[in-house]
């Protein structure tokens, strides 16, 4: 069956949907996450990547250790209720400075998650990442490794071939050097979640990694995101009628740090998803970011709130 495209008119006034209707917002409720992209060079070169990433992508170019720590100090100066930091890309392993981040992250109490193919990139920094796990335990660093899908053949076929075995290789080694390892797949088969999860659950007995693949929060399943396929407008009337709060929505909770190519400083964005666009930039500090979001994108409603979707479990 053919994909619907989406309508032209949806999406173009960050108050007003096409029918005239008033745009959900989401207001900060709190800071309990933030997300930090490393940049966005990557290894890969997936098939439908959201934010693009490739080996030749450095619209968003390497934070620093530095830019870091001076979100993190912003944090505890400002007393956000922040449990939770993200690192996320490109591939943060291709950031030489994601050890030291990690450290000052861990150091000051934080939990830590670093999304990674788990492929050459982080195989040369096992050094360092085993001297993390040595001088901070396992308990505040969780590594989340994305496969997106518990057969070798539509893996491979989102991430390019001889993708696989490198991923599979990585993901055990974390396991069997005691790191808290996670996993990320996506819905892009005709399986149902239990189909998903259970083909997961097959998959990790067969490699000896100890993941719950029935737990959400250490097997994360992300819905298939396409801009250009319809989805409605989110309008402030559907809270009632989805039985849902603007609290449980991603930008209810969490922001990210972007450094654009060419900028003088890392900006704020409101969501994980959306590091190009405009509208969802917020500002440079995270003071500056404690606004609300309009929900004026196709991502908004496809991820968050019908998806009931989080980058963070």
């Amino acid at each position: 069956m053919l994909a619907v495209l989406l309508d032209p008119a949806k999406f173009k006034d960050a108050r007003t949907t096409a029918r005239g209707e008033t745009r959900a917002h989401v207001g900060l409720k709190a800071l309990e996450t933030l997300w930090f992209n490393t940049g966005t060079l990557c290894n890969l070169t997936c098939r439908n990547c959201y934010i693009e990433s490739s080996p030749r992508n450095d619209r968003l170019v390497y934070l620093t250790a530095t830019e870091v720590s001076a979100y993190l100090d912003e944090i505890e100066r400002d007393g956000h209720a922040t449990k939770l930091i993200g690192f996320t890309g490109g591939e943060p392993f291709m950031n030489s400075d994601l050890p030291a981040m990690l450290d000052d992250v861990l150091s000051r109490g934080f939990k830590a998650i670093v999304l990674t193919n788990a492929m050459k990139p982080m195989h040369k920094m096992k050094p360092a990442l085993l001297d993390l796990l040595a001088r901070h335990g396992r308990d505040n660093l969780a590594i989340r490794v994305s496969v997106d899908h518990h057969e070798r053949s539509l893996h491979e076929e989102e991430r390019g071939a001889r993708s696989w075995k490198p991923t599979i290789d990585g993901l055990v080694w974390l396991a069997e050097a005691g790191f808290d390892v996670h996993v990320a797949g996506r819905h892009f088969s005709s399986e149902t979640d239990d189909e998903v999860r259970a083909g997961y659950a097959r998959l990790f007995a067969r490699l000896g990694v100890p993941i719950d693949a029935h737990d959400p929060a250490t097997l994360v399943l992300f819905p298939e995101m396409d801009p250009t396929v319809d989805v409605p407008e989110i309008t402030t009337a559907c809270w009632g009628i989805l039985k849902k709060s603007p609290d449980s929505v991603m930008c209810a909770s969490a922001r990210m740090v972007v450094k654009r190519k060419g900028a003088r400083r890392p900006a704020v964005v409101a969501c994980t998803l959306l590091p190009y666009d405009p509208q969802f930039e917020l500002g440079e500090t995270l003071a500056e970011s404690v606004g609300e979001v309009r929900l004026n994108h196709p991502h908004c409603a496809k991820f968050c709130v019908l998806g009931g979707a989080a980058c963070s479990a």
